[in-house]
């Protein structure tokens, strides 16, 4: 009873909390965003190509880019989650003061990474030509492949990049990357610019403009990160680490088995919606379009609240090598207060912005007026999506993987996708059926991690 008491006086307050993972989670956000904003930058640009200038409509291009970006992420987000699993070893390391553990884990993370990344790369080079078999319009697959064979170029500095981001970011360094990732916007606009319209002397390229576009931002991306890590005096006793001596396979292991895991639920997630995208193709182009343009809106918040669920993953590390039962359930519920607070800001925004955000992207009413359609439907699956991505953070953070992936693999794969085509080709809801059944999907799995976390925090033994 006294020990309890004196746990309960050396706690932080909530206000604390909240400040403390506000200011770990506003740079991850943006650096976040800024990841997606290459996608959405690429698919709003293609969206001003001239037929007369290229031989294919803006709506065909955009079609394409959805496809291959669907196809590319589908694979690409399992790699960006492994790259999540050295950032909760390195947080409890960090809290712990062991300085030599740290040290293995940048290396071990970089070797772990390339090996992962260079693995899917190959997958992506052999598996392209299935793109023919999934049933799309021809000419939306002949302009998707090519694209998507210069896209898969930047996963191995992408792999890089984000090896040192997620070691940075368990050390509490989030600005740098935040800085590297809107710098890399702004060049990839540019870029866009330049080799889609065939600008300053360029020859005009159409989509695959903007495909070489993303692999020079990549590449400048993971080189900026590199030199920052390698040259700050922040980092100066990390420098060894990228000597890669003493390699153990055993530490390998360990960040591999939580990295794949959160790779898997990415995975299970995106691969619902990709299959969606698919399942839309069906459909029709306009309303394959109409998909990736209110997808690439419902991301940009969804990364925001990835960010938040970064910080948490981070502060409930920390407090775990603290052995704060406590505080570690309050950083946790302070992640999923903020990422309540922010989503329900979105959700408003999407409602009344509806008419105003598909005009940025697309020209025909047609298209316009079904993306403002799902952005009503996105609004809805705004809370449950940034519960259930701040619930993985907060569980990787204590370095349980394995029945929420599970509950990811279920929810999205034998729940959400069946509605998904019960609603849409059986009860005749078309494309907002399919919306509906990501819905539901989405909130099962934010109360099912809400309730895992719930439970695993309460009869925590530290």
């Amino acid at each position: 009873m006294i020990t309890e008491k004196i746990t309960l006086t050396s706690t932080e307050g909530w206000l604390s909390h909240f400040r403390k993972t506000l200011m770990l989670a506003w740079p991850v956000c943006l650096s976040n965003v800024g990841n997606v904003m290459v996608g959405v930058v690429d698919l709003a640009m293609v969206g001003g190509i001239q037929e007369s200038m290229t031989g294919y409509s803006a709506t065909t291009a955009q079609a394409a880019v959805s496809l291959a970006n669907g196809f590319y992420f589908l694979v690409l987000v399992f790699g960006m989650g492994v790259s999540f699993g050295v950032t909760p070893f390195v947080a409890e390391a960090d809290s712990a003061g062991n300085l030599s553990e740290k040290k293995h884990l940048l290396s071990h993370a970089i070797i772990v990474n390339v090996i992962v990344n260079s693995l899917l790369f190959l997958f992506l080079v052999l598996a392209s030509p299935v793109l023919h078999l999934l049933n799309q319009p021809a000419d939306v697959v002949t302009l998707a492949i090519p694209f998507l064979n210069v896209m898969i170029l930047g996963m191995i500095p992408l792999a890089f990049f984000s090896a040192l981001k997620q070691f940075a970011e368990g050390l509490s360094f989030t600005r740098f990357a935040m800085y590297v990732t809107v710098l890399s916007n702004l060049l990839n606009i540019l870029l866009n610019y330049i080799l889609i319209y065939g600008k300053w002397g360029f020859p005009s390229m159409g989509v695959q403009g903007s495909c070489w576009a993303s692999f020079v931002t990549r590449v400048i991306m993971a080189l900026m990160m590199f030199l920052y890590v390698y040259y700050n005096k922040e980092f100066k006793v990390y420098k060894e680490s990228f000597l890669f001596k003493a390699i153990s396979f055993s530490r390998m292991k360990k960040i591999f088995k939580v990295g794949a895991a959160s790779g898997l639920q990415w995975l299970f997630e995106v691969s619902a919606f990709a299959f969606a995208l698919v399942m839309i193709g069906w459909i029709g182009k306009k309303e394959q379009a109409a998909h990736q343009i209110a997808l690439q809106l419902a991301s940009v918040t969804y990364i925001i609240a990835s960010g938040i669920s970064a910080a948490g993953s981070v502060r409930v590390g920390n407090q775990l090598g603290s052995k704060s039962r406590i505080n570690l359930r309050k950083a946790a519920f302070s992640a999923f207060g903020l990422a309540v607070m922010f989503q329900t800001f979105f959700a408003m925004m999407f409602v009344l912005l509806r008419f105003l955000l598909p005009t940025i992207f697309n020209h025909e009413l047609d298209v316009q007026m079904m993306v403002s359609s799902l952005l009503l439907i996105a609004a809805l699956f705004q809370i449950s999506d940034g519960i259930q991505v701040v619930g993985l953070g907060v569980l990787r953070g204590m370095q349980d993987i394995i029945i929420p992936t599970w509950i990811t693999f279920i929810t999205y794969w034998l729940v959400g996708l069946p509605i998904c085509y019960l609603f849409a080709f059986v009860f005749k809801l078309g494309i907002q059926g399919i919306w509906f059944g990501l819905t539901l999907a989405l909130t099962i799995a934010a109360i099912l991690l809400y309730l895992r976390f719930n439970y695993i925090s309460k009869n925590l033994n530290l």
